[in-house]
């Protein structure tokens, strides 16, 4: 969405067309604004105004923003004494970083498997990971870190003209206790800085955090600290925080209702 409403509409016109055409039941919008944005107030009324409602997003509404508006020097210097540490260790043990093919998707592929019986979290199937990083050529990379010819660990990034995205990523077992991990995620820092991002987006934390990052006082803000630990993200947090950068936190997302009693019925199906 644009801080212009004019064109906004435009666009909310075009989409209402295919929306009806295709009989859509409803059309879900999550506009990539933060709720810091100067603008993000006066879009989240115009939205209601044009008949939406607000709903939970599909995407983490949270997130950890790094600025990279420095030098890589600084940027490294910023980081956790820890996370310092692994990527020298990883360097040290022969890890070796390199920029993947279309063929190397299937290695991606083994090491997102590996990470998903690991930690019990789901994955897309093959060709979604194949499709994403084609589509998105050249503005899209794999990086896998690898040791005589084993890959440890591997992410898919993204960049939107102004943020360096990381959407997804894995390691094996040994990738986590080699330090591969951490060499990947400063390998994508340092593409999305030469690609002119401004920031590099860490892509999901517990929302508790982001909502504590606004709380009005230490005592909501505490509380919604505690609720995080038991938010299945809390592990990946303390990973991308040891980067630094800060906690952002999205606009809901927004659903425009064209057959309330089928609408009802997919929400109830899908909790």
């Amino acid at each position: 969405m644009s801080g212009s409403h004019s064109i906004d509409s435009l666009l909310l016109r075009g989409i209402a067309r295919i929306a009806r055409r295709m009989r859509a039941i409803f059309v879900r919008l999550e506009p990539n604004a933060l709720e810091s944005d100067a603008d993000a107030d006066g879009l989240h009324t115009w939205l209601m105004l044009q008949g939406f409602q607000t709903v939970e997003p599909i995407q983490p509404r949270s997130t950890i923003r790094l600025a990279l508006n420095t030098t890589p020097e600084a940027l490294f210097a910023n980081f956790s004494k820890g996370h310092r540490a692994d990527i020298r260790r990883a360097e040290r043990q022969g890890v070796r970083v390199r920029i993947g093919e279309q063929v190397d998707v299937a290695a991606f592929y083994a090491v997102m498997e590996a990470t998903s019986a690991r930690v019990s979290f789901n994955i897309h199937a093959p060709d979604y990971y194949q499709g994403a990083w084609g589509r998105f050529q050249p503005e899209s990379q794999l990086l896998l870190a690898e040791r005589a010819g084993e890959t440890l660990a591997a992410h898919m990034i993204f960049n939107d003209g102004r943020n360096g995205l990381y959407f997804y990523g894995g390691a094996t077992e040994e990738g986590l206790k080699s330090g591969a991990n951490h060499a990947l995620q400063w390998a994508a820092i340092r593409w999305a800085q030469e690609r002119g991002c401004h920031t590099y987006d860490f892509w999901g934390i517990p929302d508790a955090l982001g909502r504590a990052a606004s709380a009005p006082n230490e005592h909501e803000r505490s509380a919604l600290e505690t609720t995080a630990q038991d938010d299945p993200l809390i592990g990946v947090y303390r990973f991308k925080k040891g980067f630094g950068g800060e906690i952002v936190r999205f606009l809901p997302a927004y659903d425009f209702v064209y057959f309330n009693p089928l609408y009802q019925l997919v929400r109830r199906r899908l909790g």
